[in-house]
C-alpha cells in the first residue's frame, strides 16, 4: 500500500503518512493541473517546491517515496502502476468538490484501488458540521464558530467565553496613521532546490496557460518569499507571535499602502498546503497570548476566529454547496471582469495598489480581497464566477474551497447561504480604513459627474439596479432611505455616470 498525497495535504505529521510510518508516499506533479488557471508563479512555485521538499525530507527518514513528474495525474498512475501493479492507494479526503470520487475512478481505470479517509488538515469532521446544521440554509458563520469554541475548549474559561464575549470585532476596526510602521514580514530566502523550481516554473507554465489573459498578467513579480518547508512555516508563526500579533488585532482592517502585509500572520498558504496544521498554529497563538501580557485579548480573538471559525466553516460550506455554489449569481450579475484586476492600470488609486500587490507577491490581506477588489466587483456587476477564477488564479493561498464561497457568497452575495446582505459600500468606507483617497485622481466626496469616485457611482447604481431583490432585506432598510431621498434628476445623472465609466473601463481608461 502507498500513501497518495495531493500538492495540498504536504502534512508529515497527520493522516496516514503520519499513522502509517512503513508505508511508502506517493506524489505525482501534474503539469496539466497547474495549467488550468493562469495561476501567479509564486503559487506554483510555492506548491512544486514544498512538494520536492517533503519528498526529500520522507526519503532523509528512510521512507520510500515514489514521485513523478508528468503531464497529468493519469500518467502519473500508469507510470506508478506499472512499476508497482498490486500496489493499494490511500489519501485523505480531497478538498475539491467531487476530486474524491474521480481520482478514485481514475485510479480504477489503471487497475488500481483507492481508499479514501477522513482529512485531518481540518478542525470540524464533516458528520459534525452536518450535525450542527442541521437542515437548510441559511448558515451563521457566528453560531458554528460558539459551536467550535465549545468542542475545542480554545479562549473558552469554564463553559464560557474568555473575558466575557465571544467576538471583540468591535476593537479590531481601527486606522494607525499614515506614519504606522508595521513590522518587517517574514522572507525565506529560496534554497538551491526552490531556485531549480523558480526556474522550471518560469520555463515550464509562463504564456502556456489554458485560460486568458496569458502569463503576462503576472509579469516581473517580486522575488519569491513564501515558506516551502515545515520548518520555514513554523518560523513564521514565531515570527506573527514575536512581532506582529501584538497589533494585529487593532489594525488587521486596515489598509496602509506602504504596509502591503501590516501585522497579519501571512500562514495561509502554508496552512492550505498542510506544512503546519490550523489546530497547532492556533495553539501557539494562545500560547503566545499567555506567555506576554502586552497581547491584547482581541487580537488572539480575532485570529482565532479567522482560523477555527471562518476557514472551517468556509470549507464545509463549500463541501454542502457545491456545485450549485460555483455557479449561483442571485443577482443576476453579466459584467466582464475588468482588465484592471489583472493589470493594475487604472486611476483608481485603492484598486490599482491592490492588484499591483497581488501582481507582485499572489497575496493582499482579508479586508483589501472583500472591500476593494469584491466590493468593487460586486457594486460594477460582474458575473461572480469571473471573479471567482481570477481570485483562484491570483492568490498563493487560494484553493477553489476557500475562494468560491469566500467569492461568489460573501464578496459576490451570490446565492443567500450566508450571507444576510452584499458587502458593498461607497468611498467613505475605503477612506476610513485607508490613505488611500489622498492620492488618488478620483474625488471621494463626487458620486457623479467628472471626477466622481467610482466606488461612490456604482455603490448607488448596484441599490438602484438591484431594488428588487433587496429592497426588502431588513439590513438594507437604512441604505435604501438614503436612495429615497435622491430625485429622478440625481437617479439618472448617477446611471449616465456608471455608463461612463463602464465605457472607461473597457477601453482601460478607468
Amino acid at each position: 500500500m502507498s500513501i497518495w498525497l495531493l500538492g495540498n495535504q504536504l502534512s508529515s505529521t497527520h493522516g496516514p503518512v503520519a499513522q502509517r510510518q512503513d508505508e511508502p508516499v506517493l506524489l505525482i506533479e501534474s503539469r496539466a493541473f497547474a495549467r488550468r488557471h493562469a495561476y501567479h508563479p509564486h503559487k506554483l512555485i510555492m506548491v512544486f517546491s514544498a512538494m520536492r521538499h517533503l519528498r526529500d525530507e520522507l526519503r532523509s527518514r528512510g521512507r520510500t517515496v515514489h514521485y513523478y513528474e508528468t503531464e497529468t495525474f493519469g500518467a502519473g498512475l500508469e507510470a506508478h502502476f506499472q512499476q508497482h501493479p498490486d500496489d493499494e492507494l490511500v489519501m485523505m479526503e480531497p478538498s475539491g468538490y467531487d476530486a474524491g470520487p474521480s481520482l478514485r475512478s481514475l485510479v480504477e481505470s489503471h487497475g488500481g484501488q483507492l481508499e479514501i479517509v477522513n482529512n485531518e488538515l481540518f478542525l470540524c469532521s464533516n458528520d459534525q458540521f452536518d450535525e450542527w446544521a442541521d437542515g437548510e440554509p441559511p448558515y451563521r458563520q457566528e453560531h458554528f464558530y460558539r459551536m467550535m469554541r465549545r468542542e475545542t475548549g480554545y479562549l473558552m474559561d469554564d463553559g464560557e467565553p474568555l473575558g466575557g464575549e465571544w467576538n471583540y470585532d468591535g476593537d479590531n476596526q481601527q486606522f494607525p496613521g499614515t506614519e504606522y510602521e508595521a513590522p518587517t514580514p517574514p522572507r525565506f530566502e529560496p534554497d538551491e532546490l526552490t531556485e531549480t523550481v523558480i526556474e522550471w516554473v518560469g520555463d515550464t507554465f509562463e504564456g502556456s496557460y489554458d485560460t486568458e489573459p496569458q502569463g503576462g498578467a503576472w509579469a516581473a513579480p517580486e522575488p519569491f518569499f513564501w515558506p516551502v518547508t515545515r520548518e520555514e512555516a513554523l518560523s513564521a508563526v514565531e515570527r506573527f507571535c514575536e512581532q506582529r500579533l501584538v497589533e494585529f488585532g487593532p489594525y488587521q482592517d486596515a489598509m496602509v499602502q506602504e504596509e502591503w502585509a501590516m501585522n497579519h500572520a501571512l500562514l495561509g498558504a502554508a496552512i492550505n498546503i498542510g506544512l503546519v496544521h490550523p489546530a497547532e498554529v492556533i495553539e501557539r497563538v494562545i500560547e503566545a497570548a499567555h506567555e506576554s501580557a502586552a497581547v491584547p485579548l482581541n487580537s488572539v480573538e480575532g485570529f482565532v476566529r479567522q482560523l477555527l471559525g471562518w476557514r472551517e466553516f468556509m470549507r464545509q460550506v463549500y463541501r454542502i454547496s457545491m456545485p450549485e455554489l460555483e455557479e449561483a449569481n442571485q443577482l443576476d450579475a453579466t459584467e466582464p471582469l475588468p482588465e484592471a484586476y489583472w493589470t493594475g492600470e487604472t486611476n483608481m488609486n485603492c484598486l490599482s495598489t491592490v492588484v499591483d500587490g497581488v501582481r507582485a507577491r499572489g497575496y493582499s490581506h482579508h479586508i483589501e480581497r472583500l472591500m476593494i477588489l469584491a466590493n468593487f466587483a460586486l457594486i460594477y456587476g460582474v458575473e461572480p464566477k469571473q471573479l471567482n477564477d481570477w481570485f483562484h488564479a491570483a492568490y498563493v493561498d487560494a484553493h477553489h474551497w476557500v475562494t468560491t464561497p469566500n467569492v461568489v457568497e460573501m464578496g459576490s452575495f451570490g446565492a443567500g447561504i450566508f450571507a444576510t446582505k452584499p458587502y458593498a459600500s461607497s468611498a467613505n468606507y475605503v477612506d476610513k480604513m485607508s490613505d488611500h483617497c489622498a492620492d488618488c485622481r478620483y474625488y471621494k466626496t463626487k458620486t457623479t459627474g467628472e471626477g466622481a469616485c467610482p466606488f461612490n457611482t456604482f455603490y448607488w447604481e448596484f441599490l438602484g439596479r438591484n431594488e428588487e431583490d433587496l429592497r426588502s432585506n431588513h439590513r438594507m432598510a437604512l441604505v435604501y432611505s438614503h436612495w429615497d431621498n435622491k430625485d429622478e434628476t440625481e437617479r439618472a445623472e448617477i446611471f449616465d455616470r456608471a455608463e461612463e465609466l463602464r465605457e472607461m473601463a473597457a477601453t482601460g481608461e478607468l
